[in-house]
Protein backbone atom coordinates (compact mmCIF):
# COMPACT_ATOMS: atom_id res chain seq x y z
CA UNK A 1 0.00 0.00 0.00
CA UNK A 2 1.33 3.02 -0.65
CA UNK A 3 0.64 6.40 1.31
CA UNK A 4 0.71 10.42 0.90
CA UNK A 5 0.92 13.26 3.89
CA UNK A 6 -2.08 15.87 3.53
CA UNK A 7 -0.69 19.55 5.01
CA UNK A 8 -2.64 19.72 7.99
CA UNK A 9 -2.90 15.66 9.22
CA UNK A 10 -0.51 13.90 11.59
CA UNK A 11 -0.97 10.82 10.01
CA UNK A 12 0.01 9.30 7.02
CA UNK A 13 -3.07 7.78 4.87
CA UNK A 14 -3.02 5.06 2.75
CA UNK A 15 -4.13 6.55 -0.75
CA UNK A 16 -6.83 4.21 -0.73
CA UNK A 17 -10.06 4.81 0.98
CA UNK A 18 -12.92 2.05 1.94
CA UNK A 19 -15.78 3.89 1.78
CA UNK A 20 -18.82 2.49 2.96
CA UNK A 21 -21.71 3.65 1.33
CA UNK A 22 -22.16 0.65 -1.17
CA UNK A 23 -21.24 -2.64 1.11
CA UNK A 24 -22.41 -5.70 0.03
CA UNK A 25 -26.26 -6.33 0.48
CA UNK A 26 -28.74 -9.56 0.61
CA UNK A 27 -32.08 -9.58 0.65
CA UNK A 28 -31.83 -5.92 1.32
CA UNK A 29 -29.71 -5.50 4.41
CA UNK A 30 -26.08 -5.31 4.45
CA UNK A 31 -24.13 -8.82 4.00
CA UNK A 32 -22.26 -8.58 7.33
CA UNK A 33 -19.97 -11.83 7.07
CA UNK A 34 -18.95 -10.31 3.57
CA UNK A 35 -18.85 -7.29 4.15
CA UNK A 36 -16.51 -7.61 7.71
CA UNK A 37 -14.25 -9.91 5.58
CA UNK A 38 -13.99 -7.25 3.21
CA UNK A 39 -12.65 -4.37 6.21
CA UNK A 40 -10.42 -7.09 7.12
CA UNK A 41 -8.76 -7.47 3.71
CA UNK A 42 -8.77 -3.75 3.52
CA UNK A 43 -6.50 -3.45 6.98
CA UNK A 44 -4.67 -6.61 6.22
CA UNK A 45 -3.40 -4.92 3.34
CA UNK A 46 -2.76 -1.51 4.68
CA UNK A 47 -5.80 0.65 4.13
CA UNK A 48 -6.13 3.11 7.21
CA UNK A 49 -8.87 4.88 6.49
CA UNK A 50 -12.38 4.09 6.74
CA UNK A 51 -15.22 6.64 5.89
CA UNK A 52 -18.93 6.48 6.24
CA UNK A 53 -22.08 8.76 6.97
CA UNK A 54 -25.65 8.83 8.58
CA UNK A 55 -27.62 8.01 5.66
CA UNK A 56 -25.66 5.08 4.11
CA UNK A 57 -27.75 1.93 3.76
CA UNK A 58 -30.46 3.77 5.75
CA UNK A 59 -28.95 4.47 8.55
CA UNK A 60 -27.19 1.03 8.95
CA UNK A 61 -23.60 1.42 8.17
CA UNK A 62 -22.17 3.81 10.72
CA UNK A 63 -23.63 0.85 13.07
CA UNK A 64 -22.14 -1.94 11.00
CA UNK A 65 -18.65 -0.17 10.90
CA UNK A 66 -19.16 -0.06 14.56
CA UNK A 67 -19.42 -3.44 14.83
CA UNK A 68 -16.75 -4.26 12.29
CA UNK A 69 -13.88 -2.16 14.21
CA UNK A 70 -14.22 -4.28 17.23
CA UNK A 71 -10.88 -4.62 18.44
CA UNK A 72 -8.63 -2.82 15.59
CA UNK A 73 -10.27 0.71 16.07
CA UNK A 74 -6.63 1.98 16.64
CA UNK A 75 -5.22 0.79 12.98
CA UNK A 76 -7.60 3.09 11.13
CA UNK A 77 -8.54 6.72 10.93
CA UNK A 78 -12.15 7.10 11.24
CA UNK A 79 -14.43 9.64 8.91
CA UNK A 80 -18.52 10.29 9.68
CA UNK A 81 -20.06 13.05 8.64
CA UNK A 82 -22.75 15.93 9.96
CA UNK A 83 -25.44 15.19 8.11
CA UNK A 84 -26.20 18.90 7.31
CA UNK A 85 -29.53 19.10 5.93
CA UNK A 86 -30.92 17.58 9.21
CA UNK A 87 -30.07 20.22 11.20
CA UNK A 88 -33.02 22.63 12.29
CA UNK A 89 -31.83 23.57 16.17
CA UNK A 90 -28.54 24.51 17.83
CA UNK A 91 -29.17 21.18 19.88
CA UNK A 92 -28.89 18.86 16.84
CA UNK A 93 -25.35 19.33 16.15
CA UNK A 94 -24.91 17.63 19.50
CA UNK A 95 -27.47 14.98 19.43
CA UNK A 96 -25.68 13.70 15.71
CA UNK A 97 -22.46 13.70 16.74
CA UNK A 98 -23.07 11.93 20.62
CA UNK A 99 -25.70 9.71 19.01
CA UNK A 100 -23.05 8.67 16.02
CA UNK A 101 -20.22 8.03 18.57
CA UNK A 102 -22.33 5.71 20.15
CA UNK A 103 -23.12 3.95 17.17
CA UNK A 104 -19.19 3.68 15.87
CA UNK A 105 -18.62 2.22 19.37
CA UNK A 106 -16.00 4.79 20.02
CA UNK A 107 -14.83 7.80 21.58
CA UNK A 108 -13.89 9.73 19.06
CA UNK A 109 -13.83 10.36 14.99
CA UNK A 110 -10.92 11.04 13.62
CA UNK A 111 -12.30 13.09 10.58
CA UNK A 112 -15.41 15.19 11.21
CA UNK A 113 -17.03 16.13 8.18
CA UNK A 114 -19.67 18.88 7.47
CA UNK A 115 -22.11 16.41 5.16
CA UNK A 116 -23.03 17.24 1.12
CA UNK A 117 -21.98 21.24 1.90
CA UNK A 118 -24.19 23.68 -0.67
CA UNK A 119 -24.58 27.41 -0.23
CA UNK A 120 -27.69 26.72 1.11
CA UNK A 121 -26.52 24.47 3.82
CA UNK A 122 -23.42 26.13 4.81
CA UNK A 123 -25.56 29.03 5.15
CA UNK A 124 -28.34 27.36 7.47
CA UNK A 125 -25.31 25.66 9.58
CA UNK A 126 -23.97 28.91 9.93
CA UNK A 127 -26.69 30.33 11.80
CA UNK A 128 -26.33 27.52 14.42
CA UNK A 129 -22.70 28.54 15.05
CA UNK A 130 -20.95 25.34 13.63
CA UNK A 131 -17.69 26.17 13.81
CA UNK A 132 -17.78 27.01 16.92
CA UNK A 133 -19.27 23.75 17.57
CA UNK A 134 -16.97 21.72 15.56
CA UNK A 135 -14.24 23.67 17.70
CA UNK A 136 -15.52 22.50 20.68
CA UNK A 137 -16.01 19.04 19.92
CA UNK A 138 -12.34 18.88 18.99
CA UNK A 139 -11.42 20.58 22.28
CA UNK A 140 -13.35 17.79 23.94
CA UNK A 141 -11.91 15.08 22.10
CA UNK A 142 -14.41 14.06 20.42
CA UNK A 143 -13.60 14.71 17.20
CA UNK A 144 -9.49 15.15 15.86
CA UNK A 145 -9.93 16.96 12.38
CA UNK A 146 -12.40 19.31 11.40
CA UNK A 147 -14.17 18.67 7.12
CA UNK A 148 -16.10 19.06 5.03
CA UNK A 149 -17.68 16.89 1.83
CA UNK A 150 -19.21 19.28 -1.25
CA UNK A 151 -21.55 19.13 -3.89
CA UNK A 152 -22.19 22.55 -5.42
CA UNK A 153 -20.26 24.65 -7.69
CA UNK A 154 -16.58 26.46 -7.87
CA UNK A 155 -17.46 29.67 -6.69
CA UNK A 156 -19.53 28.60 -3.60
CA UNK A 157 -16.51 25.87 -2.82
CA UNK A 158 -13.99 28.49 -2.82
CA UNK A 159 -16.29 30.73 -0.43
CA UNK A 160 -16.32 27.80 2.04
CA UNK A 161 -12.39 26.93 1.67
CA UNK A 162 -11.90 30.34 2.32
CA UNK A 163 -13.73 31.24 5.54
CA UNK A 164 -12.05 28.18 7.62
CA UNK A 165 -8.38 26.70 8.10
CA UNK A 166 -9.87 23.54 6.79
CA UNK A 167 -8.16 20.30 7.63
CA UNK A 168 -9.94 18.45 4.75
CA UNK A 169 -11.98 18.57 2.39
CA UNK A 170 -13.79 15.67 -0.06
CA UNK A 171 -15.17 16.16 -3.77
CA UNK A 172 -16.36 14.30 -6.69
CA UNK A 173 -13.79 14.21 -9.02
CA UNK A 174 -13.17 11.42 -12.05
CA UNK A 175 -12.09 11.95 -15.33
CA UNK A 176 -15.84 12.58 -16.67
CA UNK A 177 -16.52 15.35 -13.73
CA UNK A 178 -13.08 16.95 -14.34
CA UNK A 179 -14.91 20.50 -14.34
CA UNK A 180 -18.03 19.13 -12.37
CA UNK A 181 -19.05 21.32 -9.00
CA UNK A 182 -15.42 21.80 -7.54
CA UNK A 183 -13.56 20.10 -10.39
CA UNK A 184 -10.01 19.85 -10.80
CA UNK A 185 -9.99 24.01 -10.61
CA UNK A 186 -11.62 23.25 -6.99
CA UNK A 187 -8.73 20.49 -6.22
CA UNK A 188 -5.95 22.94 -6.64
CA UNK A 189 -7.18 25.97 -4.96
CA UNK A 190 -8.16 23.44 -1.69
CA UNK A 191 -4.31 22.53 -2.00
CA UNK A 192 -3.00 25.67 -2.39
CA UNK A 193 -4.74 26.79 0.64
CA UNK A 194 -3.37 24.16 3.05
CA UNK A 195 -6.62 22.25 2.84
CA UNK A 196 -6.26 18.21 2.39
CA UNK A 197 -8.03 16.71 -0.82
CA UNK A 198 -10.08 13.37 -0.44
CA UNK A 199 -12.19 12.13 -3.21
CA UNK A 200 -15.02 10.56 -3.91
CA UNK A 201 -16.91 8.93 -7.25
CA UNK A 202 -13.63 8.13 -8.20
CA UNK A 203 -15.23 5.50 -10.73
CA UNK A 204 -18.59 7.74 -11.12
CA UNK A 205 -20.50 5.19 -9.12
CA UNK A 206 -19.20 2.32 -10.88
CA UNK A 207 -19.96 3.71 -14.44
CA UNK A 208 -15.89 3.97 -14.99
CA UNK A 209 -15.58 0.59 -14.01
CA UNK A 210 -17.44 -1.54 -17.34
CA UNK A 211 -15.22 -3.68 -19.24
CA UNK A 212 -13.34 -2.08 -22.16
CA UNK A 213 -15.52 -1.39 -24.36
CA UNK A 214 -14.84 -2.45 -28.36
CA UNK A 215 -14.28 1.58 -29.31
CA UNK A 216 -11.47 1.39 -27.21
CA UNK A 217 -9.73 -1.68 -27.89
CA UNK A 218 -7.02 0.47 -30.10
CA UNK A 219 -6.56 3.21 -27.63
CA UNK A 220 -6.26 0.47 -24.87
CA UNK A 221 -3.44 -1.22 -26.64
CA UNK A 222 -1.65 1.80 -28.06
CA UNK A 223 -1.61 2.72 -24.07
CA UNK A 224 -0.50 -1.09 -23.25
CA UNK A 225 -3.57 -1.32 -20.92
CA UNK A 226 -3.83 -5.29 -20.45
CA UNK A 227 -6.94 -4.50 -17.45
CA UNK A 228 -10.33 -6.24 -18.46
CA UNK A 229 -11.82 -2.81 -17.00
CA UNK A 230 -11.60 0.73 -17.16
CA UNK A 231 -11.44 0.93 -13.65
CA UNK A 232 -7.87 0.57 -12.95
CA UNK A 233 -7.40 3.23 -15.49
CA UNK A 234 -10.12 5.68 -13.29
CA UNK A 235 -8.96 5.49 -10.18
CA UNK A 236 -4.92 6.23 -11.37
CA UNK A 237 -6.19 9.09 -13.07
CA UNK A 238 -7.09 10.49 -9.91
CA UNK A 239 -3.85 9.22 -8.11
CA UNK A 240 -1.91 10.63 -10.84
CA UNK A 241 -2.63 13.94 -9.10
CA UNK A 242 -0.22 14.68 -6.38
CA UNK A 243 -2.76 17.68 -4.43
CA UNK A 244 -5.02 14.73 -3.76
CA UNK A 245 -4.26 12.82 -0.52
CA UNK A 246 -6.47 9.74 -0.94
CA UNK A 247 -9.38 8.72 -3.07
CA UNK A 248 -12.57 6.57 -1.19
CA UNK A 249 -13.93 3.62 -2.75
CA UNK A 250 -17.40 2.46 -2.25
CA UNK A 251 -16.59 -1.25 -3.07
CA UNK A 252 -19.33 -3.60 -2.81
CA UNK A 253 -17.69 -7.02 -3.55
CA UNK A 254 -14.63 -8.84 -2.25
CA UNK A 255 -12.95 -9.01 -5.70
CA UNK A 256 -13.43 -5.31 -5.94
CA UNK A 257 -11.68 -4.57 -2.57
CA UNK A 258 -8.95 -6.67 -4.27
CA UNK A 259 -8.48 -5.16 -7.40
CA UNK A 260 -8.45 -1.86 -6.25
CA UNK A 261 -5.60 -2.42 -3.59
CA UNK A 262 -3.73 -4.00 -6.77
CA UNK A 263 -4.28 -0.87 -8.29
CA UNK A 264 -3.34 1.57 -5.35
CA UNK A 265 0.31 -0.33 -5.72
CA UNK A 266 0.57 1.67 -8.73
CA UNK A 267 -0.84 4.98 -7.87
CA UNK A 268 2.29 7.32 -7.42
CA UNK A 269 1.33 10.68 -8.90
CA UNK A 270 2.43 12.31 -11.79
CA UNK A 271 3.22 8.52 -13.43
CA UNK A 272 0.47 8.10 -15.87
CA UNK A 273 2.30 7.66 -19.56
CA UNK A 274 1.39 10.25 -22.83
CA UNK A 275 -0.60 7.19 -24.10
CA UNK A 276 -2.05 6.20 -21.12
CA UNK A 277 -3.20 9.91 -20.90
CA UNK A 278 -4.17 9.51 -24.51
CA UNK A 279 -6.32 6.56 -23.39
CA UNK A 280 -8.14 8.62 -20.70
CA UNK A 281 -8.75 11.15 -23.31
CA UNK A 282 -10.51 8.73 -25.84
CA UNK A 283 -12.55 6.98 -22.71
CA UNK A 284 -13.59 10.26 -22.14
CA UNK A 285 -14.91 11.08 -25.37
CA UNK A 286 -17.16 7.66 -25.42
CA UNK A 287 -18.77 7.78 -22.00
CA UNK A 288 -19.81 12.04 -22.64
CA UNK A 289 -20.94 10.52 -26.19
CA UNK A 290 -22.76 7.90 -24.56
CA UNK A 291 -24.06 8.40 -20.93
CA UNK A 292 -27.72 9.12 -20.37
CA UNK A 293 -28.02 10.26 -16.72
CA UNK A 294 -24.71 11.46 -14.71
CA UNK A 295 -25.85 9.51 -11.74
CA UNK A 296 -23.23 8.25 -9.20
CA UNK A 297 -25.19 5.89 -7.27
CA UNK A 298 -25.10 7.63 -4.43
CA UNK A 299 -28.35 6.37 -3.31
CA UNK A 300 -29.73 9.87 -1.81
CA UNK A 301 -32.61 9.99 -3.91
CA UNK A 302 -33.90 7.05 -1.82
CA UNK A 303 -36.30 5.52 -0.57
CA UNK A 304 -38.87 6.26 -3.07
CA UNK A 305 -42.41 6.57 -2.15
CA UNK A 306 -43.51 4.13 -4.61
CA UNK A 307 -40.11 1.62 -4.56
CA UNK A 308 -38.82 3.15 -7.59
CA UNK A 309 -35.08 1.43 -7.22
CA UNK A 310 -33.68 4.82 -9.33
CA UNK A 311 -29.89 4.11 -9.17
CA UNK A 312 -30.31 0.58 -10.47
CA UNK A 313 -32.76 1.94 -13.40
CA UNK A 314 -30.29 4.67 -14.59
CA UNK A 315 -27.54 1.99 -13.98
CA UNK A 316 -29.05 -0.33 -16.66
CA UNK A 317 -29.93 2.97 -18.66
CA UNK A 318 -26.31 3.85 -18.85
CA UNK A 319 -24.95 0.14 -19.48
CA UNK A 320 -27.05 -0.16 -22.11
CA UNK A 321 -25.82 3.23 -23.81
CA UNK A 322 -22.12 2.90 -22.92
CA UNK A 323 -21.97 -1.01 -24.31
CA UNK A 324 -24.55 -0.48 -27.34
CA UNK A 325 -25.96 -4.18 -26.02
CA UNK A 326 -29.85 -2.73 -25.20
CA UNK A 327 -31.36 -6.28 -25.08
CA UNK A 328 -29.07 -7.50 -22.86
CA UNK A 329 -29.42 -4.44 -20.32
CA UNK A 330 -33.37 -4.76 -20.60
CA UNK A 331 -33.30 -8.12 -19.71
CA UNK A 332 -30.79 -7.46 -16.66
CA UNK A 333 -33.29 -4.69 -16.11
CA UNK A 334 -36.54 -6.71 -16.31
CA UNK A 335 -34.46 -9.54 -14.19
CA UNK A 336 -33.34 -7.26 -11.10
CA UNK A 337 -36.33 -5.12 -10.82
CA UNK A 338 -39.43 -7.16 -11.97
CA UNK A 339 -41.59 -9.54 -10.76
CA UNK A 340 -42.73 -9.54 -6.91
CA UNK A 341 -40.46 -6.48 -6.71
CA UNK A 342 -42.79 -4.58 -10.09
CA UNK A 343 -42.69 -1.38 -7.78
CA UNK A 344 -39.05 -1.40 -8.26
CA UNK A 345 -39.60 -0.54 -11.83
CA UNK A 346 -39.01 3.47 -13.42
CA UNK A 347 -42.85 2.48 -14.45
CA UNK A 348 -43.93 2.83 -10.81
CA UNK A 349 -42.62 6.50 -10.51
CA UNK A 350 -45.95 8.96 -10.26
CA UNK A 351 -43.64 11.90 -10.62
CA UNK A 352 -44.53 13.13 -6.91
CA UNK A 353 -40.83 14.85 -6.90
CA UNK A 354 -39.51 13.78 -3.57
CA UNK A 355 -36.48 12.48 -5.17
CA UNK A 356 -34.85 15.83 -7.16
CA UNK A 357 -33.97 18.36 -4.25
CA UNK A 358 -32.00 15.37 -2.27
CA UNK A 359 -29.38 14.37 -5.89
CA UNK A 360 -26.03 16.05 -5.77
CA UNK A 361 -26.52 15.68 -9.26
CA UNK A 362 -29.41 17.81 -9.51
CA UNK A 363 -30.38 15.01 -12.38
CA UNK A 364 -33.81 15.36 -13.58
CA UNK A 365 -34.94 12.59 -12.71
CA UNK A 366 -38.73 12.10 -13.09
CA UNK A 367 -37.99 12.68 -16.79
CA UNK A 368 -35.07 9.95 -16.95
CA UNK A 369 -37.28 7.48 -15.17
CA UNK A 370 -39.43 8.05 -18.28
CA UNK A 371 -36.67 7.07 -20.50
CA UNK A 372 -35.30 4.06 -18.29
CA UNK A 373 -39.45 2.73 -19.23
CA UNK A 374 -39.46 3.54 -22.65
CA UNK A 375 -36.22 2.18 -23.06
CA UNK A 376 -36.88 -1.61 -21.09
CA UNK A 377 -40.47 -1.33 -20.28
CA UNK A 378 -41.88 -1.73 -24.02
CA UNK A 379 -42.19 -4.75 -26.08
Amino acid sequence: MLYRKMPRIAEELSILGFGCMRLPTRNGEIDEPTAVRMMNIAIESGVNYIDTARPYHGGKSELFVGRALKGVRDKVQLATKLPSWLVKTREDLDFHLNEQLEQLQTDHIDFYLLHALSAGRWENLLKFGVMDFMEKARAAGKIRYICFSFHDGLETFKKIIDSYAWDMCQIQLNFLDDDYQAGVAGMKYAHGKGTGVVIMEPLKGGNISIPVPADLQNAAKAAEYQKPTLADLGLRWVWNHPEVGLLLSGMSAPEQMTQNIESAKKGLPETLTPKELDFVKAAKNLFVSRMKVPCTSCAYCKPCPQGVDIPQCFANLNNASISGNWEAQKTNYNYVLSGDRDGRRAGACVECGACEPKCPQHIPIREKLKEVAAAFETD
